[in-house]
């Protein structure tokens, strides 16, 4: 089988084994003022407290909350980044088609919150 890959680099197993992946539920998702692209989210990934993404998904999702109560699967260990005067504590998850629409990758609601993905 002929593998088909839109990066240039593989990569090694070590290096992949160090991202962890949680599933997180969205409990509060709202455009960041200013910024016409960012969403700001507010999940429960299982954490001590409730966890800020930023992402710039805000152009596929013009009802941004449509999204709460879904469930995510975010990178969890992401080095936090200030985005727009704000920290963002992750990465979610998505997809993009031939077509170039992005959407979150979601998983079923029985999937405990702070569940890591392997």
């Amino acid at each position: 089988t002929e593998l088909v890959s839109i990066k240039d680099k593989e990569v090694k197993f070590d290096d992949f084994d160090k991202v962890e992946l949680k599933v997180a539920e969205i409990i509060d998702v709202q455009k960041v003022q200013g910024a016409d692209k960012l969403l700001q989210f507010r999940l429960d990934a299982g954490d001590s407290d409730d966890r800020q993404i930023l992402s710039g998904i805000a152009e596929y999702y013009p009802e941004p909350k449509d999204l709460l109560g879904k469930k995510v699967i975010i990178v969890a260990n992401l080095k936090p980044r200030k985005m727009r005067g704000q920290v963002s504590q992750g990465m979610l998850l998505s997809s993009e088609d031939a077509n170039g629409k992005v959407q979150l990758v979601t998983v079923p609601e029985s999937i405990a919150n702070g569940s890591t993905v392997e």
